[in-house]
């Protein structure tokens, strides 16, 4: 009998986390690491935040609570779908968990068997596609489109929309992309689920970046069109918006009140609930009349470093880089580059079991912090199924912009490198 379960030969991790080791080799050397790699920003929480945290611990609220999430923090979340997206939800359709991804893993486990389809974003957050394997459901990647920006036209989801498809994932703004929808691609992709899918087939829209929007966009939500309130499953939560990643308060609004439930039930089996203290800081976040304008200003931070790192990212050779709407990540097209450098002879002359593991874009990246100390992630980290031929590195613009510009200028450096990256490959270590 095997230690481990056969399930566990599926599941995936996040290389953002996983390339941690990596940097911590590099830096010990001597040369500090410009680290473009984590979808974290580089800001604190909104003091507020942190002063209701400290005033509900002192006040010994740090006990069990409700599993589903404590009543005023659901009512406060309630109150701002119902005024962003224009919907009528209840508290009693929120539920509330330790950060972002459970509801990712409970919506798949919730609502697919095995061999159920799943449809979900390429590239997108790693943990869609770990996650479909792990349950035995089948992946279906929607490839988004570096030509439209990476959206994707009904016509792409149509034609991968199948009587087994059980759950749609959409994520908009998006990671690593940072693409978003607009209103009319939203309503198309709107008319295109409800006239091919069953009632049963749900859409888990993944909005946690939904106030890092740039060139005075509004937030859209697919859950806002016509009809797609009975289907869709809206998760956002705390980490991205109020840059309070280490909080862990993620959350989803249900379409009904049974479902919500069946969510609070894994909960209780998972996690048992959220501490009491963080969620009343999250309550605060949503209340509090500073918020809006703080994560405004946060916003616009970003948008300046996007302009700024956008234009210097498309003046290397080789490099084409679309211009972001939302998050807080640029995704350029290496292709010229690993051209340059040599990697795609490379990777062609590996072995087939190391090829299965790495691309060309990853043997880059492993160069570029080995032999240049500069982190980003590559294409593959992003979901991996069907991107042969597609070279992509996302490089996340949280950081000051002095750092910013020094992460570029190294990836341009190790693009004119080619005898360094031949040295590195000769090496043969680090090319996954």
């Amino acid at each position: 009998m095997p230690l481990y379960a056969e399930r566990m030969r599926r599941i995936g991790t996040e290389n953002a986390f996983k390339i941690g080791p990596h940097i911590v080799a590099v830096a010990s050397r001597g040369t500090p690491v410009i680290k473009l790699n984590l979808g974290e920003p580089d800001f604190s929480a909104p003091p507020w935040v942190k002063e209701e945290i400290c005033r509900q611990v002192a006040r010994d609220n740090s006990h069990y609570c409700d599993p589903k999430g404590i009543l005023s923090l659901r009512q406060a979340i309630a109150r701002q779908i119902n005024t962003t997206r224009g919907l009528s939800v209840t508290p009693d359709h929120v539920c509330v968990f330790p950060g972002g991804k459970p509801s990712i893993g409970f919506a798949q486990q919730i609502y697919c068997n095995p061999g159920d389809e799943i449809i979900y974003p390429s590239p997108g957050f790693p943990i869609y596609e770990s996650f479909i394997r792990y349950i035995g459901a089948v992946p279906v990647p929607l490839h988004l489109d570096e030509q439209s920006n990476f959206t994707c036209a009904p016509e792409q989801l149509a034609a991968l929309i199948s009587p087994k498809t059980k759950l749609i994932i959409l994520n908009f703004p998006s990671n690593p992309t940072g693409g978003v929808a607009t209103h009319d691609q939203l309503s198309a992709l709107a008319e295109t689920i409800l006239s091919r899918c069953a009632p049963d087939v749900r859409v888990y829209s993944d909005e946690i970046y939904e106030n890092i929007l740039f060139d005075g966009q509004p937030h859209l939500s697919i859950a806002s069109m016509p009809g797609m309130e009975k289907i869709t499953i809206i998760s956002s939560g705390f980490s991205k918006s109020f840059a309070w990643t280490g909080g862990r308060v993620g959350y989803a609004v249900l379409p009904t009140v049974e479902e919500a439930d069946a969510f609070k039930t894994m909960n209780i089996n998972y996690f048992s609930c959220v501490p009491p203290y963080n969620q009343e800081g999250a309550r605060e976040a949503l209340e509090n009349a500073q918020s809006g304008p703080w994560m405004a200003q946060m916003a616009r931070t970003f948008e300046t470093r996007r302009d700024a790192i956008l234009a210097e990212l498309n003046a290397i050779d080789g490099v084409s880089c679309q211009k972001p709407g939302g998050a807080f990540y640029l995704f350029p097209n290496i292709g010229g580059v690993c051209k340059r450098v040599g990697a795609l002879d490379a990777y062609d002359d590996l072995p087939p079991e190391t090829r299965r593991t790495t691309s060309p874009a990853t043997l880059f990246q492993m160069f570029a912090l080995y032999h240049h100390q500069v982190a980003v992630m590559d294409r593959r980290s992003f979901g991996a199924i069907g991107t042969d031929g597609l070279h992509y590195l996302r490089i996340s613009i949280a950081a000051d912009l002095e750092t910013l510009q020094e992460g570029v200028r190294r990836l341009a450096a190790a693009g004119d490198d080619g005898e360094g990256f031949q040295r590195f490959m000769a090496q043969g270590e680090h090319l996954v």
